[in-house]
């Protein structure tokens, strides 16, 4: 049923409990996994201080290694439960966009992220892109809490 199943993670928690269920799901049903993860570009005006400090090129360099260790985390769950895995790094303001887009681009049948769980205020105030995904993707998705 499914063959590629994407997995986006930001290296939180919540994301790292879902890379384990979207790959013991991926086992079960013999699919391989895609690990995504997405950093932000680099902006001369920001509020975020990596930004600020640092140039476009330190700013890429530290994205590439977080992005890297994040992957790795992908990479070593799906070796673990022996599957093929390929990983993808992109850059993009909108992480959600950067997930529907890879998913149809690398023919994905399923999208497996984690929910932070935001309610109330909190989670209006700062959006969910899982909730964003859910929207917009044309390719199903599985929620994992």
């Amino acid at each position: 049923m499914y063959k590629r199943i994407l997995i986006p993670s930001d290296g939180s928690e919540t994301s790292q409990r879902a890379i384990l269920a979207g790959v013991e799901f991926a086992r079960e049903v013999g699919a391989e996994v895609v690990g995504l993860t997405v950093t932000p570009e680099f902006h001369v005006l920001s509020t975020n201080s990596d930004m600020i400090e640092d140039t476009p090129e330190q700013f890429a360099a530290a994205g590439e290694g977080r992005a890297r260790s994040i992957l790795a985390a992908i990479d070593g769950a799906a070796r673990e439960a022996g599957l093929p895995c390929r990983l993808e790094h992109a850059v993009d303001d909108d992480p959600y966009a950067a997930i529907v887009a890879a998913a149809e681009r690398l023919g994905c049948d399923l999208i497996v992220m984690a929910s932070h769980g935001r309610r109330g205020l909190k989670g209006l105030l700062l959006g969910s892109e899982t909730q964003k995904v859910l929207v917009h993707s044309r390719v199903p998705v599985l929620v994992h809490r």
